[in-house]
């Protein structure tokens, strides 16, 4: 009798990654389990259930995958630019291209993924939330290291600058995904960095603010 569950070419990561771009090009209600087992090489539910436990914790090791993988580059580059603004406008170019990326799905796993779900997915959807509304302190923690090597003035209003890119990222993502070219994209972003200037001399009502210890990292963004 021909054994059943997990066949013997099963490969977790590359089953994972297919789910991931599953999941990204339709979002988590989209996906059916049947969806899941054909684009994952053909598995068995059980396979997916002993590897994964379950769709919903597919989809939040999905999501985990994207940020590591699709998201690192931009977080590594807000980390590494030599200036605040360098650093913003590589995260924003890189994001821009990776939501445009030839032979991937466009926009956003993490902004697209799991919108507005039912009552019964709604674990999916706090869990993509949570991940978005740390973006902006991520961005903000750069800025404020920016304020205490001197790059930016000492009382600017970091996180009202830190929520516009945040916002603008966010932006991008939704436009991705409604068929927005990849020059279409990259203008929304000359746009944004257009308005840095004004930006960098917002002030904040509390100056201690803008040079505060850092508590939210990349890397925090990317433990999810």
């Amino acid at each position: 009798m021909a054994k059943r569950g997990r066949p013997s070419t099963f490969d977790r990561e590359e089953a994972l990654e297919r789910a991931m771009e599953l999941f990204w090009a339709r979002g988590y209600e989209g996906v059916t389990l049947d969806d899941l087992l054909v684009a994952m090489g053909g598995i068995t539910p059980p396979s997916l259930y002993h590897a994964f436990g379950s769709k919903e914790r597919l989809f939040l090791k999905a999501a985990d995958l994207y940020l590591a993988t699709i998201g690192d580059p931009t977080l590594r580059a807000l980390e590494e630019g030599k200036t605040a603004r360098e650093a913003v406008e590589a995260m924003l170019r890189l994001t821009a291209e990776s939501f445009s990326a030839p032979g991937k799905p466009h926009g956003c796993l993490l902004v697209l993924g799991a919108t507005n779900c039912a009552p019964s997915n709604k674990g999916p959807q706090d869990y993509l939330r949570a991940i978005r509304q740390r973006a902006p302190e991520v961005i903000e923690q750069r800025l404020k290291r920016a304020v205490v090597e001197g790059d930016l003035p000492p009382h600017l209003d970091t996180a009202a600058v830190a929520a516009f890119y945040a916002t603008v990222i966010h932006g991008l993502g939704v436009r991705a995904g409604d068929g927005a070219s990849r020059e279409a994209l990259i203008a929304a972003v000359d746009g944004a960095m257009a308005a840095w200037d004004a930006l960098a001399m917002t002030t904040n009502t509390d100056p201690q603010n803008a040079t505060g210890p850092a508590t939210v990292t990349a890397t925090d963004l990317r433990r999810g």
